[in-house]
């Protein structure tokens, strides 16, 4: 279970809740989530690495209180977003999750000595566990006497000092997720049936969260006399239908896990700071200060095709060959295929994933997203195209430009036709309804030229077509935020627009557009594909076009290098792939990344190119 939850917080979580929600200012206000307290916690080495110590729990309390932190109840957030009193400045919520018996012996006297409230989550099945029976915790073995007893919950909750949410009932716990029986987070996974080789039904999973939920509500309302208000997410994984479903239970309060500041709105999900590593209290102040920092980004993008075989034998060792080679080289993300695309020119003709409406090659991306998340750390981006699709069961949908020549544009479906932004769009929720993409990498295909078949965007002005382009990229998130609320966004552009902005009208792409929609923008820093040399001149042009088209540009642009010549197929040596890093790093640039990874080939060598691309303190060979 400790590994679970390890996994899913490699997720750096921005965006909150459902579609469609309102934009609030951001308000001072953090949450803080703890687990298990105990008297034992060592600084490092623990099996339980959410646990903290009593001793630093106490320093913790004196850092909020001595540096003018307000600890505030879920009440105080719920006035507040109601048009009452306003939270007090640096306003903090403190929340503890899965029912845990320390609560009760170590904080709950801290929280009567400090005057602090604070909101504790409960799994009813752990503490219906009958006498006798365990179950892993953590990295232990956890009988029934590891959770709280209802007398006790009773006692707490008549101080007034602690109000208790649902942690689920039986949903704590992860499900297979996939044909390899992948464990994934119960509340938003389709269960795979290893009996039948098939996933649950939409029907099936909504009405398992409901049972679950409804459950969970009436267990604490008949124990002590209140219904929760409030939902904690377990291991901080949700989406939009669980929300829906819980605020239909009673709970319209949703709490999960994530570095993003809350609004004071509790109709949003409310993502909170886990308190792990049994840290100190200058360290929680450092992290407390430090929310909104935007860290360095590393980059590899990977082609599925080359993971995928026909003998699943094979297609283990070239899994393990590139979990190895990731693990090893640790950049921050890896943008992974999602689409089948043998032939290679970008247009995807089958999926990688269950669709309703491509073939699937092979049920691969979930496998290898979860090894790639789970044993090398990484957060993992679905690498998809925007409009180049075939769909066998559609040949008929309208193109923006036909049959491309040899060598010149994509297959592109015309994006104003609604049966295109219908099928496409379903494909996307495909995806996020089976695999927990960190984020989306919008393809290289999502240009319109002046002279495609533009239907009703005819009319146009170029920048209205790209705004129009844009528009349908965040219909496509929306499609997957259903599943996946907390997706990030990247998408890639070309740098003609950049150095020719009068070239929007032969690519309906523009910088500042992007910089403004997406979270971040992939520069594909390659000169030969507008056939210019390769030179240090370029790049550093191109940085300073960049840093120039909008305030912090820099801090949401990723220049992604190539490490093939596409003019002569050959590929681009270390040296010199090294050095265009060091010279855009030199010139501001914060964000790099490259494409393609030939792990099978190990090209970029991998130790050549780990000092460059790699987050780790010391990304150097060991002597």
């Amino acid at each position: 279970m400790r590994a679970f939850l390890l996994t899913l917080l490699l997720l750096t979580f921005a965006n909150l809740a459902h579609a469609g929600e309102m934009v609030y200012a951001k308000p001072n206000f953090i949450v803080l989530a703890y687990h298990d307290v105990r008297d034992d916690v060592p600084d490092e080495g623990y099996h339980d690495a959410d646990a903290t110590n009593t001793d630093h729990l106490i320093a913790q309390f004196d850092w909020l209180k001595g540096n003018g932190y307000h600890v505030v109840s879920l009440e105080d957030v719920v006035k507040a977003s109601k048009g009452g009193p306003a939270l007090p400045d640096h306003a903090v919520l403190l929340t503890f999750d899965d029912g845990l018996e320390s609560f009760y012996t170590r904080v709950y006297p801290l929280l009567r000595a400090y005057n602090y409230p604070a909101v504790a989550a409960l799994v009813g099945s752990w503490m219906d566990m009958p006498k006798g029976q365990t179950m892993a915790y953590n990295g232990a073995d956890c009988t029934r006497d590891c959770f709280l007893t209802w007398d006790q919950v009773r006692e707490m909750q008549k101080s007034g000092l602690v109000e208790f949410a649902s942690h689920t009932w039986g949903q704590h716990l992860g499900i297979p997720g996939n044909p390899q029986n992948n464990q994934m987070p119960a509340v938003v996974s389709l269960r795979y049936n290893m009996a039948t080789s098939s996933y649950e039904a939409q029907d099936a999973y909504m009405a398992r969260l409901r049972d679950d939920l409804r459950h969970s509500s009436d267990e604490l309302f008949k124990e002590t006399g209140h219904r929760p208000r409030a939902i904690v997410w377990p291991y901080g994984a949700y989406n939009q239908i669980a929300v829906r479903i819980a605020a239909e239970e009673g709970m319209p309060i949703s709490f999960s896990l994530g570095d993003a500041l809350p609004d004071v709105q509790t109709d949003t999900t409310i993502p909170r700071l886990l308190v792990s590593g049994n840290i100190s209290a200058n360290r929680l102040g450092w992290v407390i200060r430090h929310q909104q920092r935007v860290d360095s980004v590393r980059a590899v993008q990977v082609d599925l095709d080359y993971v995928y075989d026909p003998d699943p034998k094979q297609q283990e060792r070239n899994l393990s060959i590139l979990l190895d080679r990731i693990k090893r080289m640790h950049p921050s993300q890896v943008w992974l295929q999602a689409y089948a695309d043998p032939k290679g020119d970008g247009v995807a003709e089958a999926a990688y994933f269950p669709s309703r409406h491509l073939p699937m090659r092979a049920d691969l991306f979930s496998r290898v997203e979860w090894q790639l998340r789970t044993r090398a750390f990484v957060r993992v981006y679905a690498w998809m195209p925007v409009i180049a699709f075939r769909f066998p069961d559609a040949p008929n949908l309208p193109s923006l430009g036909g049959e491309p020549k040899p060598g010149g544009d994509h297959y592109r479906l015309a994006p104003w036709d609604p049966r295109v932004r219908q099928w496409i769009g379903d494909t996307y929720e495909d995806l996020a309804m089976h695999a927990d993409a960190a984020g989306i990498l919008f393809s290289d295909d999502a240009y319109i030229r002046d002279t495609d078949n533009l239907g009703p965007w005819s009319t146009m002005s170029p920048a209205q077509r790209t705004q129009a382009l844009i528009d349908f990229t965040h219909e496509l998130t929306n499609r997957f935020r259903r599943w996946r609320p907390q997706v990030k966004t990247a998408r890639n552009i070309y740098t003609r627009p950049i150095f020719q902005p009068e070239a929007e009208a032969w690519f309906a792409q523009s910088l500042p557009a992007f910089l403004a929609n997406y979270d971040m923008t992939a520069i594909m820093a390659m000169p030969q594909l507008d056939k210019h040399s390769d030179r240090a001149s370029w790049y550093r042009d191109l940085a300073a076009r960049v840093k120039a088209a909008a305030p912090n540009a820099m801090d949401r642009s990723l220049f992604e290098l190539a490490t093939q010549d596409w003019r002569t197929q050959q590929p681009i040596a270390e040296s010199d792939l090294t050095g265009r890093i060091e010279l855009l790093e030199a010139n501001g640039v914060r964000h790099v990344g490259y494409y393609p990874d030939d792990f099978i080939k190990n090209h970029p060598g991998l130790e050549s190119i780990r000092p460059s691309i790699s987050i780790a303190d010391y990304p150097y060979p060991e002597r």
